[in-house]
């Protein structure tokens, strides 16, 4: 899988990101009310999320033009910059899980968040996707409590929906790159070592899931709770649907995050030509 980052010199981003969290301030900032994030530069209504705090700073240094640290609050490393395109974008990692994944995006509503879109790994449960490849969720089914909690507060069901129009361009954008993409359902759950095992798998996948994540029905969850669109974008980071786990190199999941972040980033700039609450 070839590297898709797009930064003039990844290396020394990296190195002036690293110097920023000893300078991102302790306080809160003016104009902030946020309980966990602390804004220490820019804020852009556009978001990606990884759940990887490495991820986030790869793909901000990969992608973004001069990024600066956002949050490093809990661990939670954010970059906001702007893309080649000149469209503003705020990469924030959410963390493991539904809780976590919760509060950074009821966070980014309060500070503005308009547009959300999820770059994260997942494994794959069904036969058809392979390890490397991308899955555009087209539909999740809400397996874990966080995403439960706020369906019952929604007074929807057990499967949340992405923004058809995002979802869709999100979708163009990972086929133009000439990576085999897939579209289908998602199930987020909140156990990665689950003892239910393969049996429970087996059962998603006859509910028709192609793939198991921890934080997508969350965040597609808090995004319809406020009325802003979100998708979801994942690659294949281990398949499970033959018994074992097969997994990613580590050196095949930094290629892995820079592919999610240059098809992210695309389909971000996609929607910048028109407001975020038509998309």
């Amino acid at each position: 899988m070839p590297s898709m980052s797009a930064g003039e010199n990844p290396e020394s981003e990296r190195a002036r990101l690293v110097e920023d969290t000893l300078r991102s301030p302790s306080e809160d900032q003016p104009g902030t009310h946020t309980l966990h994030l602390n804004p220490a530069a820019e804020f852009h209504p556009r978001v990606l999320l990884p759940g990887d705090p490495a991820r986030a700073m790869a793909i901000a240094t990969g992608q973004l033009t001069a990024p600066r640290m956002f949050n490093h609050r809990r661990g939670l490393w954010g970059y906001s910059g702007v893309t080649a395109g000149g469209t503003g974008v705020v990469v924030q990692s959410t963390g493991m899980g539904g809780p976590s994944a919760a509060i950074v995006c009821e966070e980014l509503v309060q500070l503005g968040a308009e547009l959300f879109l999820r770059v994260g790994t997942c494994a794959a449960i069904a036969p058809g996707p392979k390890l490397g490849d991308l899955i555009v969720v087209t539909e999740c089914i809400r397996d874990d409590g966080t995403s439960q909690t706020l369906g019952n507060a929604l007074g929807e069901g057990e499967r949340v929906l992405p923004d058809a129009e995002l979802t869709q361009v999100v979708l163009e954008k990972a086929t133009g790159t000439g990576h085999t993409t897939h579209s289908g359902v998602a199930a987020t759950v909140d156990l990665f070592y689950d003892p239910r095992g393969k049996a429970w798998n087996e059962k998603l996948a006859a509910d028709g899931a192609l793939c198991l994540d921890m934080e997508c029905a969350t965040v597609l969850s808090v995004a319809r709770q406020h009325g802003i669109p979100a998708a979801c974008l994942l690659v294949v980071s281990d398949e499970l649907y033959a018994g074992d786990r097969r997994r990613l190199t580590t050196p095949q999941l930094g290629e892995a995050g820079d592919l999610l972040g240059l098809v992210g980033v695309r389909a971000v700039e996609a929607t910048a030509g028109r407001r975020p609450a038509d998309s």
